[in-house]
């Protein structure tokens, strides 16, 4: 039985475009960096200061903005990009679990375990995104 090889596509051939990937990169970057702010504001506003607690939800609201930027990166990365298509969910879910934060505040039961999740998922992607795996286009 002869084996019948398939020529690879030329989209297989080609990375995912330079401009998207660096773009979600930076803001993966931003995401994690903006979360750990958060938490140092968090863990000082816990020991007593009202204005940290104020600057950790003021720190919170650009962690959901970068989060929606990052969703709509993540997205063109994966379909007109043809690149993974999980850092799209991770965002998203990055974005949902911020906006639980931001209704559970009072909470802390909730809120520092999914605080926890966010940095961990955020971790994930910011793997991710600076391997060279994420260049890789799918068939």
């Amino acid at each position: 039985m002869q084996e019948v090889v398939t020529p690879p596509s030329a989209a297989q051939g080609r990375p995912v475009s330079a401009g998207l990937l660096y773009g979600l990169r930076i803001l993966v970057t931003a995401q994690a960096v903006a979360l750990v702010v958060a938490a140092s504001f968090a863990g000082q506003a816990v020991q007593g200061g009202a204005e940290l607690a104020e600057t950790h939800v003021m720190v919170g609201m650009v962690v959901h903005l970068i989060a929606l930027l990052q969703i709509v990166a993540a997205v063109l990365v994966w379909r007109p990009g043809r690149g993974a298509g999980w850092p799209a969910l991770a965002s998203l879910g990055l974005f949902l679990i911020g906006m639980g934060q931001h209704f559970s505040w009072e909470m802390l039961g909730t809120h520092v375990p999914s605080g926890l999740a966010l940095f961990g998922l955020a971790v994930a992607v910011l793997i991710w995104a600076w391997s060279p795996r994420a260049a890789v286009r799918r068939s």
